[in-house]
């Protein structure tokens, strides 16, 4: 039933409807729902993910958990995310922003001038050139390893040769291969372009073939990488974040396009990181189209990922989006300068990522922040309130920006994972596993199991009309299962591996049931398979993929590390 005009979602919910100028945008509209938990209860944050727990004593080490960036600590977030670069540099903010009465939205660029910060990027010419990283160019089928360790080849053989009735093969193993500096480094993607699975990695971007893992091409950039979308182009292109040199103190402001489906360079640029603020911000990036955004606390910049040439930079008015999530439609989260609240008065927007106009605005309810946006198709969002952010919501809107409904109920102590938790630097909007999103209906996974309770984890399902939760799905005591993605009218899930049990891919139809294996890991591949400490999961054309998001070990060990995973029969 819809509400009559200018009637507000109840107050237990989120978003009191936005009211723009006549004719800008549509009119406001909402259903009227009970008020959920949300907003009043301690949210899950600082709670495991569903599958993120270390293996212990099974013959891999767990990979440690993210260091802190080479340059310093992190900031506050008040729109994107911040990172520190030294605490001199974060001192003199701080200074600053004491000296100009709290507010810490900068007119200048940081050098004590009144000078207005570019409305876009510029041609830089070439970043400062780099050695080539330490590269094992073995093709991970068993032709480099002279060290009397397994190749990765061989490890696969030996693991199918074991392989039971039911199970799926494990189809190729790929190893790290990369000498990594002190502390490791981020993993990006991985990215699927036609035959091809591309990560990234410190200098190094590597095409793999998806049918056998051979090594099919490897890019060595011109500085480390240090942010990424998670989705590339339709025709398979992606627009790394790389640093403008080697040193340490490198700020993440050059762009570089890598067409995934010939393994080759394409444009290079750089863009004004402007003010103290923006150069300490964690970038939030996405590909809508054929737009790259690079988004930060202050303002986005939009280049076509086609050429580099600049779409748009700083918005008109007081209003910027930080961050996108990437997909054919552009949503946009937005924070607002307001002298009150220190620009934490935040927006959702519908945005034309090739002009940056904004087709439609919903404001968030006051004192609540945009954290993630679960989905841009339907339009779920994750908000927090409070500068601890203990309070929680998950806000669900229409296709053309009004209040839809919020979540509520279920059995609780949600959890997921995001970038800003599993990434050091980086911090994208659309990041999270542990979350999908159907046509009607929303999936999320609670924390980790409780073995000795003998309980396993749930993954709950939610209406998206109402709200309202609809069912749970029960893992194995030992084994947590954690949302994939949906395909056509079912939930796809990860089931994770045990002791001398495989993982694997199961599902579970949107109107609930028990749910099935598609893809049963190997019991053989356990070690393996655990060894994947937060993995990220795709599941593609049959097959499953185990990545991490960032990889670190000492003596060499990281060179060694079996990066990649492949299943399938």
């Amino acid at each position: 039933m819809s509400q009559p005009p200018g009637q507000q979602p109840p107050q237990g919910g989120f978003g009191a409807p936005y009211d723009p100028p006549p004719g800008s945008y549509p009119p406001p509209a909402a259903p009227q729902q009970p008020a959920g938990p949300y907003g009043a209860q301690p949210g899950p944050y600082h709670q495991p993910g569903p599958y993120h727990q270390p293996p212990q004593g099974y013959g891999y080490p767990p990979q440690p958990a993210p260091q802190p960036p080479r340059s310093g600590g992190g900031g506050p977030r008040g729109g994107g995310r911040l990172r520190g670069r030294t605490g001199v540099i974060v001192a003199a903010v701080l200074g600053v922003v004491l000296l100009a009465g709290g507010g810490i939205w900068f007119a200048s660029d940081g050098d004590g001038t009144d000078k207005k910060p570019t409305a876009g990027g510029h041609d830089s010419g070439q970043p400062d050139p780099s050695p080539s990283p330490t590269l094992d160019q073995g093709d991970g089928k068993g032709d480099g390893d002279d060290d009397g360790t397994r190749t990765p080849r061989e490890e696969t053989a030996e693991i199918n040769a074991e392989r039971k009735p039911g199970e799926a093969k494990l189809l190729w193993l790929q190893k790290s291969g990369i000498d990594l500096p002190e502390g490791g480094e981020d993993v990006y993607g991985p990215w699927f372009a036609g035959d091809t699975v591309v990560t990234a990695m410190y200098h190094s971007v590597t095409g793999y073939s998806i049918a056998d893992g051979t090594r099919k091409w490897t890019l060595r950039l011109p500085a480390n990488a240090c942010a990424a979308p998670t989705q590339p182009t339709a025709d398979g292109k992606i627009v790394l974040g790389i640093e403008h040199s080697t040193a340490s103190d490198a700020s993440c402001d050059n762009l570089q396009m890598v067409d995934l489906t010939t393994g080759k360079l394409g444009w290079r640029k750089a863009y004004v990181r402007d003010g103290a603020w923006d150069g300490l911000s964690d970038l939030a990036m996405s590909v809508n189209g054929d737009t790259v955004t690079v988004g930060r606390t202050s303002r986005t910049d939009a280049f076509r990922v086609s050429d580099g040439k600049v779409l748009f930079g700083k918005l008109p008015g007081n209003c910027q989006p930080f961050g996108f999530a990437s997909g054919p439609v552009a949503i946009a989260a937005a924070s607002c300068q307001t002298a009150a609240d220190d620009h934490k008065e935040h927006l959702v927007q519908r945005i034309d990522p090739a002009t940056g106009k904004v087709q439609w605005t919903y404001k968030v309810k006051k004192g609540w922040q945009v954290e993630q946006i679960y989905s841009a198709d339907p339009i779920v969002v994750s908000l927090t309130q409070g500068e601890t952010k203990d309070k929680w919501g998950v806000l669900v809107l229409n296709a053309d920006g009004t209040y839809r409904t919020q979540l509520s109920g279920g059995p609780g102590n949600f959890a997921r994972k995001c970038d800003k938790d599993r990434h050091v630097q980086g911090s994208n909007l659309d990041s999270c596993v542990g979350v999908a999103a159907g046509a009607n209906t929303f999936y999320m996974a609670t924390g980790a199991v409780d073995i000795k309770a003998g309980e396993g984890n749930k993954v709950a399902a939610f209406d998206l009309s109402t709200g309202k939760f609809k069912w749970a799905v029960t893992s194995p005591v030992d084994q947590p299962l954690s949302p994939v993605r949906t395909d056509g009218g079912k939930l796809l899930m990860y089931l994770a591996p045990a002791k001398n049990k495989g993982g694997g891919i199961a599902s579970v139809p949107s109107t609930g049931g028990n749910w099935q294996m598609v893809l049963r890991h190997p019991a053989a591949a356990t070690l393996v398979e655990r060894a994947f400490f937060e993995p990220t999961v795709s599941y593609v054309g049959g097959r499953s993929f185990l990545t991490y998001s960032r990889i670190s070990g000492s003596d060499d060990e990281e060179i060694e590390t079996r990066s990649i995973a492949a299943f399938g029969n």
